[in-house]
């Protein structure tokens, strides 16, 4: 947790550039901010989010999170949902096209299928942003996202302090990793193996190492009961990708009567509770309100036709390219900072400690 500090001056770096870059005032009201700066911006934005599967995020806190940001800067916005379903992410990007759109904002499902609408936009005269994902091989003129590697360093590192708290010797691990085709999960593993890899090296053993398809939280539970049979019914840590990926194994180590450090990313309610339960080690942060603001600090800025602020380039090495880049920094949650979360108003309390976890949250100081 040495990293908390470093995470909280960044990403407060970061939120006032994007703050910053939003408006041409000194007032330190984001929405006020917002407007101002887009009050000579026309046209109208559509957003593509991905699903309601993968991660409680996508519905529960990007969009309205989003339709409150495009509001308060004073933008026309279609936000829609493709619900995992290839083709109707195509449609829905069609059909925004067709009306009008200025900017075409995606969150992609694959890779090919978000290169696939991105050309169709260009084509048009559309202008495209990477919400959340980088399309590979794509052609977005900006990206926001999170720094990801670092959400998967932060993962790592939480498994270690977890594991070494627990006094564990040469631990075995499985790892449990997302979605093949999501650049996401390719990052977050880039980050969690630098770590885990030099633990592995001292001796600490690899029991288990598969994707899951989709982030399908279903197929994770069949897949892990299946690492965890291959391990000989043995592990003590598990690096789950996020908080949903990480529930299905805490699902399965439960059935078969085990505790172990878990990880998960996205601070979800679930994700939340399983840390105040002490099924869950560690999650990771990543306030969503900073990321929608940002989106639409890009938007703007293209509707606009303004070269907006970022933070620097990432890298689409399948089409060769630098992507100018907004990245906002993640922060590691433990049960001592759950209460941070709700501090920062992205889960409430009602929604948090609910039944049993009333008495958790007040163990740990959540008000």
């Amino acid at each position: 947790m040495r990293m908390r500090a470093l995470g909280l001056v960044a990403l407060s770096a970061v939120t006032a550039l994007v703050l910053a870059a939003c408006g041409s005032d000194d007032s330190s009201d984001s929405g006020s901010a917002t407007a101002s700066s887009s009050s000579s911006a026309k046209g109208k934005v559509g957003v593509i989010l991905p699903d309601t599967q993968s991660s409680a995020r996508w519905e529960s806190f990007d969009k309205p999170l989003l339709t409150k940001a495009f509001k308060e800067a004073g933008v026309d916005a279609d936000i829609q949902n493709a619900l995992g379903d290839k083709s109707k992410f195509v449609s829905i990007a069609d059909g925004m096209i067709q009306e009008g759109v200025s900017v075409l904002a995606i969150v992609n499902l694959d890779s090919a299928t978000g290169a696939q609408v991105q050309a169709k936009a260009k084509a048009a005269g559309v202008k495209t942003i990477d919400y959340d994902r980088l399309t590979l091989g794509g052609t977005a003129d900006y990206y926001v996202s999170f720094d990801n590697v670092k959400v998967g360093e932060l993962q790592g590192q939480g498994l270690v302090d977890g594991l070494t708290a627990a006094k564990k010797t040469n631990p075995s691990i499985i790892e449990l990793n997302g979605s093949p085709t999501d650049n996401n999960a390719t990052l977050f593993k880039q980050g969690y193996d630098s770590v885990l890899d030099k633990q592995y090296a001292k001796g600490w053993k690899k029991a288990g190492d598969q994707s899951v398809p989709d982030w399908d939280n279903a197929k994770a539970v069949t897949i892990f009961e299946q690492l965890l049979t291959a391990a000989g019914g043995k592990v003590d840590g598990v690096l789950a990708a996020n908080d949903g990926l990480g529930n299905s194994a805490i699902t399965v180590l439960k059935k078969n009567g085990l505790k172990v450090p878990v990880t998960g990313q996205d601070a979800t309610s679930g994700g939340l509770q399983n840390i105040l339960a002490g099924e869950q080690y560690m999650t990771v942060y990543k306030p969503i309100k900073d990321e929608a603001e940002g989106l639409v600090k890009l938007a703007v800025a293209l509707l606009k036709n303004e070269k907006a602020e970022t933070t620097g380039t990432v890298k689409d090495t399948q089409g060769n390219r630098d992507v100018p880049s907004l990245l906002l920094a993640p922060k590691a949650i433990t049960k001592e900072t759950v209460k941070d979360v709700v501090a920062d108003g992205f889960v409430t309390k009602a929604e948090l400690c609910t039944g049993k976890y009333a008495a958790l949250c007040t163990e740990a100081g959540v008000a």
